[in-house]
C-alpha cells in the first residue's frame, strides 16, 4: 500500500479542521486552549485510507499569522496539500501566505477545497470559483480540481475523497534509499513509555532497536517502539508519518526542530550556500546582512543574509546567497526553505540549500557563483569538480564531499570516476580517499620542486635535501599525506629523484668548485694520514681552519662522492682504511666463522670510540649479522 502525506492550508476559521474530521472523523484539535478559542495552534494529525490503494497521513496546519511556524513545520514532507477557502469569505491574507510557503517549499501536487459551501448560494459559489482559478494561475495549483464542500452537511466529501484518490494514484512514494531522517514537529511523554517524537519521516528507514542520534545536540539513543500512520509497526519507512518512542532521552533534552538520524552519518552547519528567490509581493529590497527567519522543516532559526554578487534583491528577483545561522541546523543539498522578517512578521522568500558546508566564500567570487550555477543546474559532474578544485591546496575528502553533495557514497564514486580517468581530479590518499584538482596538484609539484631549488642555493655542498624536511616544507594548508604520492609523481616525470632518504635533482651531480676542491682534497689527505684511528670533527675543523658545520658538509660531500666513508654522523674514515679492516674482518670470519668485540679490537688495534661504530656499520653494510654479542658472516 502507498504511504503519501496530505496536508491543509489556509486563512483561520476557513474549516480545515472540520474538513479534516469530516474525512477521518478524527477532531485535531486536541489542546484545550484550541478547544475553547475555537482555533487550531498546533499541529494537528490524523489518518485516511482508501482500502488496498493509499494511506494518508493528515497533517492540520494553523491558520492564524501568528502562527505560521507552526504551519511551516508541517509543510514538510508534504506530498499532497488541500488549500482549504471558505465559500463565503474567498482568497484572504493566509490563503495567499500559505501557498506562497507552498511553492516555497517545494509542494508540487494540490486540491482546493471550497468550503462552507452551503453557506452561499450556487451563482456566488461560482463566482468565487473563478476568482480562485484566476488567482492560482501560474501556481503549482493552477489545473488542480476545486471542488465545493461542507463538512456540515456532508456534501461533496465523497467527491473530494475520490480526488485525493485519483491523485494518490500519480503521486510517486518517497525514495527509502540513503540515510533516515526524520525532523521532529511534536515531542511529548506517554505513560510507561516514555518520550515520544513525531514527524514525516523524510528519508530512508529506521527500524525497532536502531542505534540514533538526536541532532543538533548530539544525543544518543534507540528506537524503542514506532508508530506509522497511527498503527504500530516495527519499521517506518520514507514518507510515512511517524512517531517514535525513545528509550532513555527525557522529553525536555527533545525539542521541534530536533532531527533523528543514524550515528556519525551527517553534521550540522551555520551556513548554507542557497538560491533565493525574493517574492514580488514582499514590500521592500531584501538588503545584504538583513537578518531574517528560516523555516525548513521543523526548524525555525535566526539567519544572516550575504548576497554575493549584489547589496540588496528586488522584490521578484533570485540570486545565489548564503546564510549564516544563530544555531546549529542540520540541513542537506535540495532542501527547501522559507524566510520571513522579523518586522512585520512576514513571509518574503525562500529557495533551495545548495551547499550545506560552505567554505568561506569572497563575495562576488566567480568560482563560487559558478559552482552554485552548476549544483544548481543539477550537472554533478561540474559540481564535484569544483568543490575540488575550490578546495586549493588543501584537499577535500569523500566524506565532505558526501555532505555538501547529499550523494551517497557509491554515487559519488561514479560521478568523481570521469574526473579522475581525465585528470581533472587527482587522489592522493586511499583510506581516507582525499582529492585534489589537477591546478592545485600542480601547485604542489612545482612548490616541492622551487623548495629543493631553494635549498641547494642555501647548501651549495649538498647534493639534495632530506625527504622528512623537505616534507616539513610543504604549504601548513596542504596536508603531509601528500608528499608520498606528490614525490612519486614528479620522479615519474623525471623531475626528481629520491635516493633513500635524500631528494636530489636528476641531473648529474653537481660539479666541484675550486675553492672546495682545495678543502676535499686536504680532507681526504687527513682522514688518509690517520688511518683507522679517524682525526675527530674538532681536530679536523682546527686543522682547516673550518667551523664544524662548514666541515660536516664537506665530509658529507666527499661520503657521497664514496671519498670517504660515513661511519656514523660524527666519525669518517678513508675508503683505504676501511677497505683494510673489511678484509681483515672477512678473512677472520672465513676462518673462524664468528667474532666477539673483544676479537675484533685484538683484530685492528681499534679502541672502542671506534670500534663498536665499524662494526654496527659492517652490520648496515650487510657484510656481517649480529647473533647475540658476536658477528657471522652474512650469506650472499
Amino acid at each position: 500500500m502507498k504511504h503519501l502525506i496530505l496536508g491543509t492550508a489556509g486563512h483561520i476559521d476557513h474549516g480545515k479542521t472540520s474538513l479534516v474530521k469530516a474525512l477521518t472523523g478524527v477532531d485535531c484539535d486536541r489542546l484545550p486552549e484550541e478547544k475553547a478559542r475555537g482555533i487550531t495552534i498546533e499541529l494537528g494529525f490524523a489518518q485516511l485510507e482508501i482500502p488496498g490503494k493509499v494511506k494518508f497521513g493528515i497533517i492540520d496546519v494553523p491558520g492564524h499569522e501568528r502562527f505560521v511556524r507552526a504551519m511551516a513545520a508541517g509543510v514538510a514532507g508534504m506530498d499532497i496539500v488541500m488549500l482549504v477557502v471558505a465559500a463565503d469569505e474567498g482568497v484572504m491574507p493566509q490563503t495567499r501566505e500559505h501557498l506562497e510557503i507552498c511553492q516555497l517549499l517545494g509542494v508540487k501536487k494540490g486540491i482546493v477545497a471550497l468550503t462552507k459551501s452551503d453557506l452561499v448560494a450556487s451563482d456566488w459559489l461560482e463566482l468565487v470559483r473563478e476568482e480562485l482559478r484566476d488567482y492560482l494561475q501560474g501556481s503549482f495549483l493552477d489545473s488542480a480540481p476545486i471542488l465545493p464542500v461542507s463538512a456540515r452537511t456532508g456534501a461533496g466529501i465523497d467527491a473530494l475523497r475520490h480526488e485525493l484518490e485519483k491523485m494518490a494514484a500519480e503521486s510517486a512514494p518517497k525514495k527509502s534509499d540513503g540515510a533516515f531522517r526524520l525532523p521532529i514537529d511534536r515531542v511529548f511523554t506517554v505513560a510507561g513509555f516514555g518520550t515520544v517524537v513525531t514527524g514525516t519521516l523524510l528519508s530512508g528507514t529506521v527500524r525497532v532497536g536502531d542505534e540514533l542520534e538526536i541532532l543538533p545536540a548530539g544525543i544518543s539513543s534507540r528506537v524503542r517502539g514506532i508508530q506509522a500512520h497511527g498503527g504500530k509497526s516495527e519499521q517506518g519507512e520514507a514518507g510515512e508519518r511517524l512517531a517514535v518512542n525513545l528509550q532513555g532521552i527525557e522529553h525536555t533534552a527533545v525539542v521541534r526542530g530536533d532531527t533523528l538520524v543514524p550515528p556519525a552519518v551527517y553534521r550540522t552547519t551555520r551556513a548554507v550556500d542557497v538560491r533565493l528567490r525574493h517574492l514580488p509581493s514582499s514590500p521592500k529590497p531584501l538588503k545584504h546582512r538583513s537578518t531574517l527567519r528560516l523555516h525548513s522543516a521543523a526548524y525555525e532559526v535566526s539567519a544572516q543574509l550575504i548576497l554575493f554578487d549584489k547589496n540588496c534583491l528586488e522584490p521578484g528577483e533570485e540570486s545565489y546567497a548564503q546564510l549564516r545561522f544563530s544555531a546549529e541546523v542540520l540541513l542537506l543539498p535540495g532542501d527547501p526553505f522559507v524566510l520571513r522578517s522579523y518586522s512585520p512578521q512576514a513571509t518574503v522568500g525562500g529557495g533551495m540549500v545548495l551547499d550545506p558546508a560552505p567554505p568561506r566564500r569572497r563575495r562576488r567570487s566567480a568560482e563560487a557563483l559558478l559552482l552554485l550555477e552548476a549544483a544548481a543546474a543539477g550537472d554533478e559532474t561540474a559540481m564535484i569538480s569544483r568543490m575540488v578544485a575550490s578546495s586549493l591546496l588543501t584537499g577535500v575528502s569523500a566524506a565532505e564531499l558526501v555532505n555538501r553533495t547529499g550523494f551517497s557514497a557509491k554515487r559519488l564514486a561514479t560521478v568523481i570516476l570521469p574526473l579522475l580517468s581525465s585528470g581533472e581530479v587527482v587522489q592522493l590518499t586511499r583510506e581516507p580517499p582525499v582529492y585534489l584538482g589537477a591546478e592545485s596538484f600542480s601547485a604542489l609539484k612545482a612548490h616541492l620542486c622551487k623548495e629543493l631549488e631553494l635549498f641547494l642555493l642555501q647548501h651549495p655542498l649538498k647534493e639534495g635535501i632530506g625527504k622528512e624536511e623537505l616534507k616539513n616544507r610543504l604549504p601548513k594548508r596542504s596536508d603531509g599525506r601528500f608528499f608520498t604520492p606528490l614525490l612519486a609523481a614528479l620522479e615519474k616525470e623525471g623531475k626528481l629523484l629520491a635516493e633513500r632518504d635524500i631528494v636530489r635533482t636528476p641531473a648529474n651531480r653537481r660539479k666541484e668548485r675550486p675553492e672546495e676542491s682545495g678543502i676535499s682534497a686536504r680532507l681526504e689527505l687527513l682522514l688518509r694520514q690517520a688511518g683507522c684511528e679517524a682525526p675527530t670533527l674538532k681536530e679536523l675543523a682546527a686543522s682547516l681552519s673550518l667551523p664544524e658545520k662548514s666541515l660536516l658538509e664537506h665530509l658529507n660531500l666527499l661520503a657521497r662522492e664514496s671519498r670517504a666513508v660515513k661511519v656514523k654522523s660524527d666519525i669518517f674514515h678513508s675508503p683505504a682504511a676501511v677497505d683494510d679492516i673489511r678484509e681483515k674482518l672477512a678473512s677472520f670470519l672465513k676462518a673462524n666463522g664468528e667474532i666477539t668485540p673483544l676479537e675484533f679490537r685484538e683484530l685492528t688495534g681499534l679502541s672502542r670510540k671506534f670500534m663498536i661504530p665499524l662494526l654496527e656499520y659492517f652490520d648496515q653494510e650487510k657484510l656481517t649479522i649480529r647473533v647475540g654479542d658476536k658477528r657471522v658472516l652474512r650469506r650472499p
